[in-house]
């Protein structure tokens, strides 16, 4: 009997199709290193409840020993999982389970992100970064490969959506999203463009909200990136609120409102919270902020990162956002000429990372100093020589450095 190619249950020809001998390779390596991964991972802990126990852990970190600590059992917690799900997916990529590893890779990927983001906030940046940045460019790699889906298909696909996109333009509706759910397309190409924009008309705003109401007629540049003028927490913030909000254009205007107050004001506390554990870094606080002359409770809760008025500031920029300056932001981002709207994508999204990169290893390099840790090697030398302590205080005007306030270990 001919086996059903329209039943969910039965495995597709794709998904039956064998996974390259690499492949299987890198899968037995996954295998070996969730292993390896385990014990390590048991024998770390003992040492991080003996510290504690001995009293050691709280010598050494002082105030930020339990930030520290919660950071520390959220790594180990968080290496574990990503072990017994490593050995798993190796597992699979070697039975050939296309569609169970292509999950795990999903999965793999954010927890790679989050481990990343943790191992910046203990131990800033370095060498040590290179490991799970392989990984994720791998799994990236891979969460395409194994995904049960034919190259043929995938370029089948990438045709059609041509055609539909030139229909799409025609008729104005280019990068809207076409099931009406919601407004705009979520793919990289609108929202990366999204992010690039908003750098520039954030740091922009805020420049003049600096200007006329913090400090009326004194200018501060208040770039976020080591060049450039951008600001990339109102990118990734207009990222955020995209996806987000995305649904609930059509909604009632009070709760756009109050979504895009509970997003932004959450998002900007935990921006501060990183930078500060991080490298040190406070760029605002509002710990100076009241409510009708009482203590503002969203001051007193986030310990100065945010407030109710700028909570309700991100609410109404949300509000406008969505249903203003999206669909204006759309019609410009249409604008990029057809034949070079993926070649120029891909070449900004490469300066857009160098200077990421770049900014973050400033700000690292910048904090050792400081801290009087800065270690002798080219690298660090580089930073020193082309982005001292002058250079970065006067780049960087409205942020503050102080390692103590860091949880480095």
């Amino acid at each position: 009997m001919d086996r059903n190619e329209l039943d969910p249950s039965v495995p597709s020809a794709t998904e039956v199709k064998k996974i390259p001998l690499i492949i299987k390779v890198y899968a037995v390596l996954c295998i070996l290193s969730g292993v390896g991964t385990l014990p390590s991972v048991a024998a770390f802990m003992w040492q991080v409840i003996t510290a504690l126990v001995n009293g050691n852990a709280t010598e050494k970190l002082g105030d930020n020993t339990l930030v520290a600590v919660g950071l520390i059992v959220a790594g180990i917690m968080l290496s574990a999982a990503s072990a017994v799900i490593l050995i798993i997916f190796g597992l699979d990529l070697i039975k050939n389970q296309r569609r169970n590893a292509a999950r795990l890779s999903y999965i793999l990927i954010a927890f790679t992100v989050v481990e990343l983001l943790v191992d910046v906030m203990l131990q800033g940046i370095g060498p040590f970064l290179l490991r799970p940045a392989i990984q994720l460019g791998i799994l990236v790699a891979l969460s395409a490969t194994v995904d049960p889906t034919l190259r043929q298909e995938r370029e089948l696909q990438r045709r059609l959506q041509e055609m539909l996109d030139r229909d799409a333009a025609a008729e104005g509706m280019l990068g809207r999203d076409e099931t009406g759910e919601g407004y705009i397309k979520l793919n990289y190409f609108n929202l990366f463009w999204v992010f690039f924009v908003c750098c520039v008309l954030g740091l922009i705003a805020e420049d003049i909200w600096h200007m006329t109401v913090d400090d009326p007629g004194v200018y501060q540049n208040r770039a976020g990136m080591l060049f450039g003028p951008f600001s990339p927490i109102y990118g990734f913030g207009a990222v955020l609120m995209t996806m987000v909000l995305n649904r609930f254009y059509k909604k009632n205007p009070i709760i756009i409102f109050l979504v895009s107050a509970l997003l932004g004001a959450s998002f900007e506390v935990f921006v501060g919270w990183f930078m500060q554990t991080a490298f040190g870094v406070v760029s605002w606080s509002y710990s100076h902020i009241t409510l009708f002359g009482l203590p503002d409770p969203l001051v007193v809760l986030t310990g100065g990162r945010t407030c109710t008025g700028f909570a309700c500031l991100w609410g109404l920029g949300g509000l406008i956002w969505i249903k203003l300056l999206l669909p204006r932001l759309l019609k410009l981002i249409n604008k990029i000429p057809w034949k070079s709207r993926y070649s120029a994508t891909v070449i900004f999204t490469v300066i857009m990372l160098v200077d990421g990169v770049m900014t973050l290893q400033s700000l690292d390099y910048w904090y050792q100093r400081v801290n009087g840790t800065e270690p002798d090697i080219p690298v660090a030398q580089f930073y020193g020589e082309h982005f001292d302590n002058e250079y970065m205080e006067n780049r960087f005007q409205s942020m503050t450095m102080s390692p103590k306030d860091a949880t480095r270990v």
